[in-house]
């Protein structure tokens, strides 16, 4: 599949001439068929798509199995709730200490990442994830229980800025919708199988096992990235897909004059020099607040509220990730197609619809089994593929192969900010007002969300763009 969606969007440059070395400046921006060609005019290469066809697979891979580190707790918190006596304000602090983590990880990954490489950050990342994760399940005390998750959250911050700039130099701006649409299907199917996986796992084994097990996939994987990830197509000898000298055209004059290149942009003169990065961020700040508000309670919410047994509360949780394939796919390929130079004009009225499917849900979903699945997949379907092409695509469009990792960065560091006061929002909204007040809740900030992504989608029109 992944196959025959790259040969059909994605043709491949030419070869670099053996004589010349990979990391050679001047010939990527001058005087060879990487400065005189676009992707569009390069002959199909058989060997460049197996390579994006490798890149694709190994980075998919790696951030959905990210999740089976991740999601376990929302799963069994249940279970921890009734063997060990801890409460929910217990819990929602173990969550608040992961995302605070995750989040300060974020910027931090972001530029890490950028200097050392996608592959070294990767592979510390999970395997540091996956020791934490072995920890959390050896333990019994709250102490443990937070200081592994907020370590967990650290590692787990390397996943993101990581693979998106892993991603980035092997697939050109006018197929990238599509690409990253399909692509970013990996943490909604990461965490369905994470969940699905958790749910069995802890049915049949107990709540430990639950976290061992996945631990041992997470490293596993950790050490493939390691071994078999290529960061960027002149390491096996062609040409940038897109070449320097038209994303960046002094590099010319830099490259003839035999000049260092200049250094690199900090964080902050980044963050400081391109406004739409905060109009971005403070869009994905509420936005993510909501999704992982329902991704860490709805399998509480299920069990506690609706009363499902614990096997169904887990299973009945899925459907708001199975929708989100379906939207990360559909508006990746529809961003492509009609909004390629305006890729966020589509998100804004997804966004408002959203909130009013999640007033719908929280009216309908007592309903049954089969309504409640039903209306959730609606609301995954209109927050995931928003936030697919937020976080993914658009890092990479706004920061070209230099800064997308630290650009990846900025936009998810603000938007896990706006999760970490989701177990606050909804423990403390559920506790005194009820379910019934969050819904509304969610319903505001999606509202929130589209008004700063309509600025955002302004500011694009005439935004800066990195040096790539």
């Amino acid at each position: 599949m992944v196959q025959t969606l790259v040969s059909k969007i994605q043709p491949s440059p030419e070869r670099v001439r053996p004589s010349s070395p990979a990391n050679d400046p001047s010939r990527e921006v001058s005087g060879t068929p990487a400065a005189s060609s676009t992707s569009q005019d390069r002959a199909f290469q058989p060997g460049f798509l197996a390579l994006q066809v490798r890149t694709f697979t190994l980075t998919w891979l790696s951030y959905s199995s990210y999740y089976f580190t991740r999601k376990n707790l929302s799963v069994c918190k249940s279970r921890l709730h009734d063997d060990l006596g801890l409460s929910m304000t217990a819990l929602g602090s173990i969550d608040t200490l992961y995302l605070a983590s995750y989040a300060l990880g974020m910027f931090l990954s972001g530029t890490l990442g950028d200097r050392i490489g996608a592959r070294r950050l990767l592979t510390i990342g999970m395997l540091g994830s996956a020791a934490v994760a072995v920890w959390f399940g050896l333990s019994s005390s709250l102490l443990a229980f937070a200081l592994a998750f907020s370590l967990n959250g650290a590692f787990q911050s390397t996943g993101w800025p990581g693979n998106v700039k892993a991603m980035q130099p092997f697939f050109s701006q006018s197929t990238r919708g599509r690409v990253m649409g399909l692509w970013t299907t990996n943490y909604q199917v990461g965490g369905l199988i994470a969940t699905a996986l958790a749910t069995y796992v802890l049915t049949h084994y107990g709540w430990r096992a639950a976290f061992i097990g996945p631990a041992t996939w997470v490293a596993l994987i950790g050490i493939t990235i390691f071994t078999l990830l290529v960061e960027r197509p002149e390491d096996r000898g062609f040409a940038p897909v897109e070449p320097v000298a038209v994303l960046r055209p002094e590099a010319t004059a830099a490259a003839a004059s035999a000049q260092p290149s200049p250094p690199e942009e900090s964080l902050l003169a980044l963050f400081l020099r391109m406004p739409i990065l905060w109009a971005l961020g403070s869009a994905y700040f509420a936005l993510k607040m909501i999704r992982y508000s329902l991704l860490f309670w709805l399998p509480y919410y299920l069990r506690q509220h609706l009363h499902y047994d614990e096997a169904a509360a887990g299973y009945g949780s899925m459907p708001f990730e199975i929708g989100g394939v379906i939207g990360s796919i559909s508006v990746g390929w529809l961003s492509d197609r009609y909004f390629r130079t305006r890729r966020l004009k589509l998100s804004v009225p997804l966004l408002f619809v959203l909130g009013v499917a999640l007033l719908a849900y929280q009216k309908l979903g007592g309903m049954g089994l089969l309504v409640n699945a039903l209306v959730l997949g609606v609301c995954g379907f209109l927050l995931f593929g928003p936030d697919s092409l937020l976080s993914g695509t658009m890092a990479q469009d706004l920061g070209g192969r230099k800064a997308t990792a630290r650009v990846a960065g900025i936009i998810n560091g603000m938007g896990s900010t706006g999760a970490i006061f989701s177990p606050i929002l909804v423990a403390v909204i559920k506790e005194q007002l009820g379910w019934s007040a969050l819904f509304y809740s969610f319903f505001l900030l999606t509202l929130l969300a589209g008004s700063l992504l309509g600025v955002a989608a302004w500011l694009h029109t005439n935004r800066p763009q990195v040096a790539s």
